[in-house]
């Protein structure tokens, strides 16, 4: 997520003569369109109407999303200030199998306006609702055509071409039918989330850096603290952001399973998470019988509590191709005929991993991940996979190699021992939270550039809005017991 550095920030006493009376309102939401002739929203490519989306152009259907999922958000908000989204479709970073989908921000964040905590940075649209007026309002253009605008958004006009995610387009409708598609409803109305105030937003998270009063530079020292700061809470050093120096920030948005979110309106909601999935892990090796946090797959068959997942094996590793990103080798399929293949995550994409399991015979696949934090979610798309996979966390996959290596000599009657795995649930904490049931944010280690701190875990169970990645069984309700986006945003002052 970008952000200008052209940061206005005005005296009170002017804003106070501009502010109105009477209650807040819905909000309003205006789009902006910036693409040229032919491009983005005004490419007349004709499409037949999909999905409720009743367009006939390509460009005529991106706009009916963006207003469709703009009135979700109208709907969820409370604001007398009309919100303005400058939109754009433009190339962004592709390649075949893999692309970046979009993103958006805050265009212009602000301090010191009546109705905000002092000294403290917000994003304009919510700066806009606390002050009651547009706080750029009279700004001077910069020539960009958007300097006084809330909320900036890019997405990738290229998406799902031969060079940039292969056969993976942006699918337009409103019904969630997105097959092998990206779903733009969601997408969007993530990245609004962002731009409303769904993010850190003036701290640089790979030093932990403010933004000074200026609204020029990130400064070790003496930078002002977003109103997202005063709600994060890292449980390792005890203190919420607010009260960290830059090293301490630095620290803690790297903390895996750490950093909480401890705003009344999200806590409030937070009896909505379910009970940690987990797989349980028997065997007659000491040490590794137990309880192992896992993630899902959008791909084969739906897992849930009391499948039997069967004997767990491990495969050669593969420093140059990726583990279980080519073929497996007769050695490989040998060891995990039958049983449920254990396999690094990294270099190629999760499906293609399980596919290869199940071509070797495997009759299930636990992805561990290759860094520290919580069992990811897997993305990807594959309709002939039809064995169950699953994530488990970096640590947990060491544990579980180890733990098949442990059995080998604790086997009966001449035979090996094992390893074995079903599906259950930890009924003592639910998944996504911390130990005292606040919601976790973020923070895998080494930092997601732009993804740590800004989004909840995805250890969550229900899959949230604002997670990291875009999962198929999410909707357009905002609050608990579906979501807790609009709880976080009430939190910030919405």
């Amino acid at each position: 997520m970008s952000m200008s550095f052209k940061k206005t920030v005005l005296r009170t006493a002017v804003l106070a003569a501009l502010i109105g009376a009477g209650a807040a309102q819905a909000a309003t939401i205006v789009i902006q369109s910036r693409d040229p002739a032919g491009v983005g929203f005004n490419d007349p490519t004709p499409v037949a109407p999909v999905g409720g989306n009743p367009g006939t152009t390509l460009g005529e259907q991106r706009m009916y999303v963006y207003r469709y999922v703009a009135d979700v958000w109208e709907k969820a908000l409370d604001s007398d200030v009309t919100i303005t989204v400058n939109a754009g479709w433009q190339a962004l970073t592709c390649t075949a199998s893999s692309a970046t989908l979009g993103s958006a921000s805050a265009w212009n964040i602000w301090h010191d306006f009546p109705g905000g905590q002092p000294g403290t940075w917000y994003p304009q649209a919510l700066a806009n609702k606390l002050a009651g007026v547009n706080l750029s309002e009279g700004m001077p253009d910069d020539g960009t055509g958007y300097a006084g605008v809330d909320i900036k958004t890019q997405f990738n006009v290229n998406l799902g071409k031969s060079d940039c995610l292969a056969g993976s387009p942006f699918y337009l409708g409103l019904d969630g039918n997105f097959g092998t598609g990206v779903n733009f409803v969601e997408t969007l109305l993530h990245e609004l989330g962002h731009g409303l105030g769904f993010s850190v937003i003036s701290v640089q998270t790979s030093t932990g850096y403010r933004i000074n009063a200026a609204g020029t530079a990130y400064v070790a020292s003496g930078g002002l603290p977003s109103i997202w700061e005063r709600f994060m809470f890292d449980n390792t050093a005890g203190k919420t952001w607010l009260n960290m120096t830059s090293a301490e920030r630095k620290a803690s948005a790297v903390n895996p399973l750490g950093l909480a979110w401890i705003g009344s309106n999200v806590l409030a909601g937070a009896d909505m998470l379910s009970a940690t999935p987990v797989l349980k892990i028997a065997t007659s090796a000491p040490g590794y019988t137990g309880l192992y946090p896992y993630g899902t797959a959008s791909f084969g068959p739906a897992v849930s509590t009391g499948l039997a997942m069967g004997s767990l094996a491990t495969v050669t590793p593969d420093a140059v191709n990726g583990q279980g990103c080519l073929p497996f080798s007769a050695a490989d399929t040998t060891a995990v005929a039958g049983k449920v293949a254990v396999i690094d995550r990294g270099t190629c994409g999760f499906a293609v991993k399980a596919k290869n399991a199940q071509n070797a015979g495997a009759i299930g696949v636990i992805i561990a991940n290759n860094a520290a934090g919580a069992a990811p979610g897997l993305g990807g798309t594959d309709p002939t996979i039809t064995i169950p996979t699953i994530s488990v966390s970096q640590a947990d996959g060491a544990k579980l190699r180890a733990a098949i290596t442990a059995s080998i000599p604790y086997g009966m009657r001449g035979k090996v021992g094992y390893a074995t795995g079903s599906l259950s649930t930890d009924p003592t904490r639910r998944a996504g939270a911390d130990a005292l049931g606040r919601p976790l944010l973020y923070t895998p280690n080494p930092l997601v550039s732009g993804s740590s701190v800004s989004h909840w875990d995805v250890s969550a169970t229900p899959n949230l809005l604002m997670e990291p990645n875009i999962t198929p069984d999410l909707g357009l309700i905002l609050v608990a017991p579906k979501d807790l986006t609009k709880p976080l945003l009430k939190d910030l002052g919405w």
